[in-house]
This record gives structure tokens, sequence and C-alpha cells, in this order.
């Protein structure tokens, strides 16, 4: 399959279409993240958002620009939104004295109302999951649950590393939708 090919089929739907591109430019997209942020997990879970993000998109993809540049431009902004979110969770406070630096940071120690909505949300989140095909809930529990890697979960479930990638993709699609029900 050409990569135009996969393209206007990956417009169409087709599943086929979307894992050549994922086999295809994974590696691309993935080195160019861990280049950036230099910790394997977190360039891992920024090139599964990215290729959620794109596939989501699919159709808005114009051919004027080549594929790989289009992935990379989600890439960063997806890279450049979490270091923002991150930069927005600590402020910081010059005081008179330029060599006195005052940080504050955010308290996230949860209040008992806290605890009770989180422990509601994740109730109705296992739910909701359950919801799902067996082996969807499987690689859901093992990356978010258990947090294991790409490659642990590959190496447990006796699959290639490619198709738990398919898996979890698919898997947070479904439940995102169940979720939104």
């Amino acid at each position: 399959m050409e990569i135009k090919e996969a393209i206007a089929k990956a417009k169409e739907n087709n599943q086929k279409a979307f894992h050549f591109l994922l086999d295809e430019y994974w590696d691309y997209v993935y080195g160019f993240q861990l280049k950036r942020i230099e910790n394997e997990n977190d360039a891992e879970d920024v090139t599964i958002q990215t290729f959620s993000k794109a596939f989501d998109k699919i159709d808005k993809y114009n051919d004027k620009y080549t594929f790989k540049t289009w992935l990379i431009t989600i890439s960063k902004n997806i890279h450049i939104d979490l270091i923002r979110k991150e930069k927005s969770s600590i402020q910081s406070k010059i005081t008179n004295n330029e060599d006195d630096k005052i940080y504050r940071i955010a308290d996230d120690s949860p209040s008992a109302e806290d605890k009770l909505i989180t422990e509601q949300n994740l109730a109705k989140l296992l739910r909701d999951i359950k919801k799902l095909k067996p082996h969807y809930q499987e690689v859901i529990n093992l990356r978010y649950f258990q947090e294991l890697s790409y490659v642990e979960i590959s190496n447990q479930l006796n699959e290639p590393m490619n198709n738990v990638k398919v898996k979890l993709l698919r898997a947070k699609k479904l439940l995102a939708a169940i979720i939104k029900k």
C-alpha cells in the first residue's frame, strides 16, 4: 500500500490503512518526541496522542503537505500543550529583593469532597471500562492502572507492539464514545 492510497482509505475509515500509517510513521514521530522529551514513557504517550488526534482529524489533512510534516506539527502542538499545562500548575513570584524568590506550588492535596468525587468518578470509569470487549479492557488496565510500558504490555500479551498500540488507540476511542453517552 502506498502512503497516498493509505491516507485515502483512512479517510474512509479503513482500519488496515490506519494500521499501515501507524506502522509507517510510528518510529519517526516517537523518535522526534524522544529527542524533545528525553523520557520513553512520556514520548510514547505523546506519540499515541499524536496518532489518535491525527486519525480523528484525517479528513482535514491537506495533501499539499507531506503526511510526515502534518504528524510532526500535531505532535509538536500536543507537546507544547503539555508544557503549558505543567507550567501553569507551578506559579512563581519574585519579591522586592532580586535574590530571593518565593515559589508557590498549587496545593494538590484533595479535600474530603474531592476524594468523594474522585471515588465516584473512578467507579463510573470502571463501569464504563467493563462495557468494552475483554481485550480492550485488558490493554486499558495494563497501561493505565498497572502503568506498564508498551514493551511490557507487548511481552505480557505476547503480541507485536504495533498491535498493542492500535488496540490501545481503539480502546481509548471506544471508551470516549461510551463516556460521552
